[in-house]
């Protein structure tokens, strides 16, 4: 809970070091994100004030991850998902805060705002997550109350999710890195198996290893089946004893 009186900048000092402790617990981007989305409301709600949080990433060729403080959160970001239209995409869009005083009012969604408002949502706080390259993402902040988020509270929520966006970016990196380590690791892998196909080609046939693979790439063309694949069965053959492997479906 926070004194809205109290600068944004101040109060929010150990917010990024906080998140930081997070990735480190739990590099996890959908668990990060739960563990965030409660602590906004812990953070930034206050007596009289109960507030509920959603929060959702996108990444390029990566489903979007999104996180909840409670299942009254989930049920109001969903409800932009089911009209296409609402704060959180227009403030990810635009790269700007969207303060709903009053949902009630709002003409800009107005299926979204009806269904919004009969979840119990009447105030409605989007904030942009600043992260890296093409990476997206939103936090959102709902209370139940109309007008809810005075202009120092709209400040503070800013100031906070400034903070925790870099927490967010630091561990969409890490998952990164290892997206690439895992790739590479994989590309190694099939590389070997194929360079052990050829090998055994060779052995077999008695031919160049230009012929082998010629003859590993037509047997993948003629059985449907990826390079990799045929190689490890002739790998496997090979292990199992075999002299010979059919390499063509008759």
């Amino acid at each position: 809970m926070v004194d809205a009186g109290v600068s944004g900048g101040k109060v929010f000092a150990d917010v990024a070091a906080h998140v930081q402790d997070l990735v480190l617990q739990s590099p996890d981007v959908v668990r990060l994100l739960d563990s965030l989305a409660l602590y906004a409301v812990a953070r930034l709600g206050s007596v009289g004030r109960e507030l509920f949080c959603g929060i959702s990433v996108s990444r390029p060729k990566k489903p979007t991850a999104a996180a909840a403080s409670d299942t009254k959160a989930r049920l109001l970001d969903q409800l932009e998902l089911k009209y296409g239209q609402g704060p959180g995409d227009s403030a990810v869009s635009s790269a700007a805060t969207m303060h709903i005083k009053d949902l009630r009012e709002e003409a800009r969604w107005p299926d979204y705002a009806a269904a919004a408002t009969h979840q119990g949502a009447h105030s409605v706080l989007a904030m942009p997550l600043q992260l890296e390259g093409e990476d997206r993402g939103v936090l959102v902040l709902y209370s139940g109350q109309p007008h809810a988020f005075s202009a120092d509270a709209v400040a503070m929520a800013e100031a906070f999710t400034e903070q925790a966006a870099k927490g967010v970016a630091l561990t969409l990196r890490m998952a990164k890195l290892q997206d690439t380590k895992d790739g590479m690791t994989a590309a190694m892998q099939t590389r070997t198996v194929i360079d052990l196909a050829t090998g055994a080609i060779m052995a077999q046939n008695r031919c160049s290893q230009d012929e082998a693979f010629k003859v590993l790439r037509e047997a993948s063309n003629s059985r449907n089946m990826k390079l990799r694949d045929v190689a490890s069965l002739v790998v496997s053959s090979v292990a199992g004893g075999a002299k010979t492997f059919t390499y063509f479906d008759e």
